[in-house]
This record gives C-alpha cells, structure tokens and sequence, in this order.
C-alpha cells in the first residue's frame, strides 16, 4: 500500500511509499494520507510522525494526473486538517521535499530533517500557484527572504539551509524523529493542544478559541496534577482533564 501506518505504543507513523515517483502524491493517495492520518488520531495516537519510503519526503504533487485547480482546494483542506489536530506531528524528512512535500511539512508542527534533505517550491517552473496559506507559513518558517527565493527562482535549498533559518528543529532520521515524537507523548495533552491553537491565532474568532483553551488548562485536573508530582518530584500522570 503507498500509505501505511505503523503504531509504536502512542506514536504512529505515517509512511508514504510511492518510491518509484519519489513519493509524489495524486488525489487519492492524498485523501489516503488524510484518512492515515485522522484514523491515527481518532485511534488514541498522541503523536504522528510524517515520513516517506524511499530516501524521499515527497517530491510533490503527481503532475501527471492533475488538471485544474480544484485539487489545490482539496489540498487546502487536507492541509488544514492535519494542522488542526490536536497531536504533536512531526515531519521526518530526507530527499525530495518539494512542491506539496514542503506543504505537508508546513503542516506539522516540527521537522526532523536529515543532512540529504532539498527543499523547494517550483511554482515558477509550471506557471501555477500556491494558495496563500503556503505562502504566509512558507514565510513564518523560513523567513520571507527563503520564501521569496524559493518561490520566485525556483531555488533548491539544502538541510543546513533549512536548519540555519529554522524551518527544521532537528537534524537527524526517521529514528531521531520518533523519540521526538515519544517524548512528548507524557505531556499535558491540554497544553499541547491549547498551545497549537495559540500559534494558529489570527483574529477574533480563533482568539476566543485559544482562550477558551487557556481558561480550561488553567482548571484542569492535569493542572492540579502536575503541581502535585513537582511538590512530589516524580513524573506527572496527565489524563487530558
């Protein structure tokens, strides 16, 4: 199967393993990845790592089999989904991470990014366009000089690009990228998911949601439960209330 899922106590992996198109996505393999991805979370995963097979991320979208621009929209959706989850994820990146790769990247909330990753946005070699989303987060993570070079002279940038301007958070592997992920799985799930709401704020409406989130972590039993075990110097037990 080109999308598979791999569950290590509360870790899942999402792999996409399309090698021979270097993990390129058409529509359905991206409703594929997006119902991974949902069945992850929905099935009591506390974080999800994104990586592909292959010595690739995703080399972008399968241009061969699109055709107009409503599979932009549906991207955007997909997209949309995968930052809203209420989980840590994690972006496990080696090789290509192009075009759509680099969206889905964006999406997640942390890179792990290998010493053979490349990175680009080649809109300007096909005439088309990302939606403004890409744009606003491509300029949040690399900073708007990166976003501009990328997007207006179709460079390629490198891993220690990306970690010089900080669009990864880590260098190493798919490995580097789970313990990651299983680190943070112990966490107060509230903050987390509160705190991911918090970076998404952008105007009245998504204000009234973080602070709706900030009022019930600061009632919560975890709360309570986490000034006990630092009183107690032991590890806190969190339950998400």
């Amino acid at each position: 199967m080109p999308i598979t899922t791999t569950r290590d106590d509360l870790v899942a992996t999402v792999t996409i393993d399309r090698p021979e198109r270097r993990n390129a996505l058409n529509q359905q393999l991206l409703d594929d990845l997006d119902l991974a991805v949902n069945r992850a979370v929905s099935g009591g995963a506390r974080a999800v790592v994104l990586t592909g097979a292959g010595g690739h991320f995703c080399a972008g979208a399968d241009l061969s089999e699109l055709e107009d621009v409503a599979f932009t929209r549906h991207l955007g959706a997909v997209l949309m989904r995968l930052t809203e989850h209420p989980v840590l994820t994690v972006a496990a990146i080696s090789g290509s991470c192009m075009g759509l790769g680099m969206q889905l990247a964006l999406a997640c909330d942390v890179r792990v990014v290998n010493d053979d990753a490349a990175f680009a946005v080649p809109v300007a070699k096909l005439g088309l366009m990302v939606d403004h989303w890409t744009i606003e987060r491509l300029t949040r993570y690399w900073g708007e000089g990166a976003a501009r070079l990328m997007t207006l002279t179709a460079a390629v940038l490198d891993a220690s690009d990306a970690w010089r301007l900080g669009f990864a958070q880590r260098r190493g592997d798919l490995t580097l990228a789970q313990q990651l992920a299983a680190a943070a799985v112990p966490l107060a799930p509230l903050t987390q998911a509160g705190s991911k709401l918090g970076f998404e704020v952008h105007d009245g409406p998504t204000l009234a949601s973080y602070q709706g989130a900030f009022a019930a972590a600061w009632a919560s039993a975890d709360l309570r439960e986490g000034r006990a075990a630092f009183l107690e110097r032991r590890a806190p037990r969190f339950s998400g209330v």
